[in-house]
Order: C-alpha cells, then sequence, then structure tokens
C-alpha cells in the first residue's frame, strides 16, 4: 500500500475502483510528467448517492462532501495510469463545477471539499490552482463534478 493509500486509511477512507467512463472518454490520460483526469463524478458503488441542483435538492455542506468523492474518485482515476500515488509530485489545478440554482453563489465553498480533501491527503502536494464553476446541469443530474491535473515525480 502506498503512503497515500496508508494516509486515505488513516482519515477512514479507501481509493474506490475508477468510475467507467459514461460516454467516449477515458477517465484519465498521461501526457509527459502531468496526469489529466476526466471529470469526476460523485459516484459511489457505481451510482450518485443525490441528484439536483445545488441550493434547491442538494445543500452546500452535501455538495461539499460530494465534492471530496469526486476527488477520491479522480485519485483512482490518476492511479490508473501513474501505478503508484506515491508518485504524485504535487496536484498542479483542480476545476470544480456546481450544478448550481440561479441565485446560489457558494460554488468556491463546494469544491472546498475537493481542494480540502487533496491537502489532508497529499499535504503540501495537494496544494493546487483551482476554478470553482457554477453551470446549469451536469451529466445524470450530479450537483458536482471535479477534474484535476497533476504532475508525477520522475
Amino acid at each position: 500500500m502506498s503512503a497515500v493509500e496508508e494516509k486515505l486509511a488513516a482519515l477512514g477512507l479507501s481509493l474506490p475502483e475508477v468510475v467507467p467512463p459514461l460516454a467516449a472518454y477515458q477517465p484519465a490520460v498521461q501526457s509527459g510528467v502531468y496526469v489529466y483526469t476526466a471529470g469526476q463524478l460523485p459516484m459511489v458503488d457505481g451510482k450518485l448517492p443525490v441528484t439536483g441542483k445545488v441550493g434547491a435538492e442538494v445543500t452546500a455542506e452535501e455538495a461539499k462532501d460530494l465534492a471530496r468523492v469526486c476527488a477520491l474518485n479522480a485519485l483512482a482515476a490518476v492511479k490508473s495510469v501513474a501505478g503508484d500515488l506515491d508518485r504524485i509530485a504535487r496536484v498542479v489545478k483542480v476545476v470544480g463545477f456546481v450544478a448550481s440554482q440561479a441565485d446560489f453563489t457558494g460554488q468556491p465553498g463546494v469544491v472546498n471539499g475537493a481542494s480540502e480533501l487533496l491537502a489532508e491527503v497529499l499535504g503540501d502536494k495537494g496544494v493546487h490552482a483551482r476554478s470553482a464553476v457554477g453551470v446549469a446541469v451536469l451529466p445524470l443530474d450530479a450537483p458536482v463534478e471535479v477534474e484535476i491535473q497533476v504532475e508525477l515525480a520522475e
């Protein structure tokens, strides 16, 4: 077990299976020393635990927890191409999409769920640049979707 996976275990978490693609794409690809993940939905055991818009059917706190799940799924996708999460030199960028009710403006707080998980698990290597974007709808009516870009140590 990698040190990153040991840290996850210490937090009471485990790396899930890679979420199978919903369309014509790969969960993650490597280009040089970088791994780019596809957008990761908060799938748990093959399904979304909740659907709807944040600020309507889904609270900001629920969505923040779902963003953590997205980050876990993203780490699983990274491992699928990198082989070992201990190869992560740093998380470079996180992009979070939040399906938002028209007047909801708390997207940064929601995406903090992903950012905080990455920092908890990876320490300074998990601190990154980030965008948090409100959108009208996401695939499968998911409340949140997260993609990450990581640099690998050579």
